[in-house]
Order: C-alpha cells, then structure tokens, then sequence
C-alpha cells in the first residue's frame, strides 16, 4: 500500500505558498478601496488552515522522500488540490463566478493555458487582475521545476535526457530540489523584473507591466485586457514578442555554469531548432499577409512574429484577430498548437525537443531504405540517445494525439461545435488558450460553452501540464499494486 503521508505533506506546503500568496491580492484591493480584500483575506485563511492541517496531521520522523509512485500522485494531487483553493476568490469575489466557472479560471491560471471565461477585464477589481497574473506566475515556476526535477526521473515521454542524476539504481527520488528551485526561481524572477521594466518603458502602466510580465514570462496568457496585447502600441507588442520567447526557453540552460564565456542555451541545439521553426513560420505567415492579404509589410512582420511565438509558446496573447486573416492563417495556427516550446520552459505543446527526436527518427527510416544494414545512431547535444528514449518519444507522442481527439469527441458529446471542439482540445492540451472560431477564437472568451464541456477542458489542461503519462499511471492496476 503507498504511504500517502509524503504526498500530503507537501501538498500543505504548496498550499500554504498560495495562502500567502492570496496576501498579495488581498493587500491591493484594500489599497484600492475595494471590498473584495476580505475575500481573498478568507480565503488565504481557509488555505492556510487546510495546508497546516497536512503539513501536522501527516508530519513524520526524520526528512521525508519521495518515491517515484508517490511522485505520480503528488504531481497530479498538486494541481487539483492548488486549483480547488485558487478559485475561492473567483467564486466568492465581486465577479461571482460560478463554481465551474472558478475552478476552470483557476486551473487555467495555474496550468498557464491563459483560457478565459471572465468578460470585461478592462473594468475588472485589480485584485482579480493580479491575482490572474499571480497563477499564471506561480504556476509557470512549478512547471519548470517539475519539468528539471522530478519528469526526468519518472522518465516520461523522454524526459529522462534531462535527468540530473545518473544514479538509476533506486526508486527514491532525491534530486537536488532545493538547489533547482533556487535556481530557477532566481532567473524567474530576474526576467519578470525585466520584462516588467520593460513593458513599463515601452507605455505600459506600472499595475498592467507586473501583471503582462508574470503571464508572458509563465507564458500564461493572462491580461488586464479582454483585446489583451491589441490593446497597446507597437513597442509594448514587441517586448512581449522577446519575453515570451523568453517563456518558451529552457530556463535551466540560463541558470547552468556558461561556457566560452555565453549561457549554456547559446549551444543548444533545441535553442537552435526552437529559433529555426519561429523564424520559418513567422516568415510564412507575414509573407502570405503581405502577399495575399495586402497588409504592409511591416505590419505583416509584427503581427505574424507576434502571434506565432504566442502559439508556439503557448502563451495565449494576441496582437489582433488572426481569426480573420483567412483559411490558410486557421491552418496554420492550429498545427502551431501542437509544437510547443523547449523543455525546462513553461510553454506546453509536445516541445520541441521531442519533434527534433521524431524528424531524426523519421530520417533514419529514409536512410535505412538505401542502407538495410546501415547502423545510424540518433544524437542530442553531441550525445548519443538511447532507444528507450525514442520508445518513450513515440510512445507519448501517439498518447497525445490520442488524447486530442477523444477530448475532442468528448467535447462534441456534450454540444460543442465542430470547429469549437477541435481547436478547444488542441489549445487545452497544449495549455495554449485561445482556440479558433467565434466562441473561443482570439478575442473569444470560454464563458458561453456548457458546464460540461468546461469541466472537460478543466481536465485537459491538467493532463497536457502534467505530460498524460503522469495521470494516466494512477489508473493503471499495476500501480497499486505492492
């Protein structure tokens, strides 16, 4: 039988963070003169009593370890334990958010997909604004963590590439956590810092610059306006354009000892791949705007550079309605969806480390077709990659589209549209927020979809977080089993 102690007492401390965390709305709205301070002060209390309650009911002897069945549960525990408390604002606050209505906001803040189903930003309680913003932040650093510290352990979908340890000769996890977090949450901080600065320089207000820095560097998706980056000048857009791509980085290349005196990512070779594919698609898209639509050329460039790293990165803001750009913009921001950022960043999508894997695969098949007895040897960084990673590679990319499409069905099940269902399940699985359509399009909002189909998405977006494999092993009898 697993010990759930450990599991639970972490979870009380990553409660007891967002309880403190709900201090920071709370203090904003009270400057502002708004009533809704006392929710978020209930609230944090709530939090704080439930994540007090785990960390002493469940406190044990000595240090506690994980092992790597109770690492499946914690993970996925975390974001549905996290996401049932970060919606008591939105339930209880001015803006009465329905309970699914909440709990799909706060499990897309948290998962950094950036759907909405709040209408009227614009004019909506600060407190509410940030506290967006806050999820999207807190939930864009623990996805890095667990991206660098504990995937790559429970060797999903490849991950194991990233391990930090070469010890496989246990089952405890004890990866260097405390030095990662620090790390990381380091840098983190560093490139918000920046990027606040510098959407504050480029004619952003102070309040809007916090708030679009912690969603663009989560690549979250989160902002204060319902035309979200549509609604600032050109500068603002293109310092989006450098923080998302930030967002979308291997953030523990940017905290590794350089080399030859640059940053680790410089050498990358999915940093290299990653820059590639943005250019490429940038460039057709502004090229066919250009050509066919009859857009100058350089609003062409900013709007499709702008709007393809948003996609690829998964952070959900647009500049303008690309919804309206034609057939061939639609096809080409819905497979978009499904690339993804670097891994160690905290963009979803499939990454684009494992299409680098799949595209050497692919050309060894071709090689192997003129060469029957050829022996080819895929690498990663000038290192070798073993066949249990390609297996892992393949195997959690056909679970992906698998996934898609019976979300997709599911969606349709329950009265969604054709277009709506489709490009809803792609953007919730790749934590990428906006979808493609009238209802969820660009400048779209998730509010007028059923009940049901939002408690679908809810869960696909946890699934898409959390890399499927590391939800789907707790259904599996195996894993219960001594």
């Amino acid at each position: 039988m697993i010990d759930f102690r450990p599991v639970l007492f972490v979870n009380g401390f990553l409660l007891l963070v967002l309880a403190l965390a709900m201090g920071i709305p709370a203090m904003v709205d009270l400057s502002a003169g708004d009533e809704d301070w006392k929710v978020f002060a209930v609230s944090a209390m709530v939090t704080a009593f439930a994540a007090l309650s785990l960390i002493f009911g469940t406190r044990a002897k000595g240090r506690p370890t994980l092992s790597a069945r109770q690492a499946f549960m914690l993970t996925t525990l975390a974001w549905i334990s996290t996401a049932a408390f970060a919606a008591l604002p939105f339930a209880f606050g001015n803006l009465h958010l329905s309970p699914t209505d909440a709990v799909f906001e706060a499990m897309s803040g948290l998962t950094t997909t950036g759907a909405t189903v709040i209408i009227g930003l614009d004019h909506a309680p600060r407190g509410i604004l940030i506290w967006r913003a806050l999820l999207n932040w807190l939930g864009g650093e623990g996805i890095i963590i667990m991206a660098i510290a504990i995937l790559p352990l429970l060797r999903i979908g490849g991950m194991q590439v990233f391990r930090m340890e070469t010890s496989d000769k246990t089952e405890t996890i004890k990866p260097r956590i405390t030095q990662v977090a620090t790390s990381i949450t380091l840098v983190y901080v560093v490139f918000t810092v920046l990027a606040a600065l510098a959407f504050w320089a480029a004619g952003m207000g102070r309040f809007d610059a916090v708030c679009h820095a912690m969603a663009a560097i989560s690549t979250g998706g989160f902002s204060t306006s319902d035309t979200k980056l549509a609604h600032w000048n050109t500068a603002v857009q293109w310092v989006a354009v450098f923080a998302m791509m930030v967002g979308g980085s291997s953030f523990v290349l940017w905290t590794g000892p350089w080399r030859r005196g640059r940053p680790r990512i410089v050498d990358d070779a999915q940093a290299h791949w990653y820059l590639m594919f943005i250019g490429t698609a940038a460039g057709v898209v502004a090229l066919w705007q250009w050509a066919v639509n009859d857009m100058s050329l350089g609003v062409a460039v900013r709007h499709a550079t702008f709007n393809v790293v948003s996609t690829v990165t998964s952070t959900g803001f647009v500049s303008t309605d690309y919804g309206t750009w034609g057939g061939f913009a639609h096809v080409v921001f819905f497979i978009l969806v499904f690339i993804g950022g670097c891994t160690g960043s905290t963009a979803g999508g499939v990454k684009i480390f494992r299409w680098e894997l799949l595209f050497a695969l692919a050309g060894i098949h071709l090689k192997r077709l003129l060469h029957p007895h050829g022996i080819f040897v895929i690498h990663y960084n000038q290192r070798p990659i073993a066949p249990s990673v390609l297996d892992s590679v393949q195997g959690f990319v056909v679970m992906y589209f698998f996934t898609f499409a019976l979300f997709a069905l599911g969606l349709s099940v329950v009265g969604v549209d054709f277009m709506t269902a489709l490009s809803g399940s792609a953007a919730a699985l790749a934590n990428a927020g906006p979808g493609i359509g009238e209802v969820i399009g660009p400048f779209g909002s998730y509010r007028p979809l059923p009940d049901a189909a939002k408690w679908i998405l809810a869960v696909e977006m946890m699934l898409g977080r959390l890399e499927l494999f590391t939800v789907a092993v707790l259904f599996s009898r195996s894993y219960w089993r001594e």
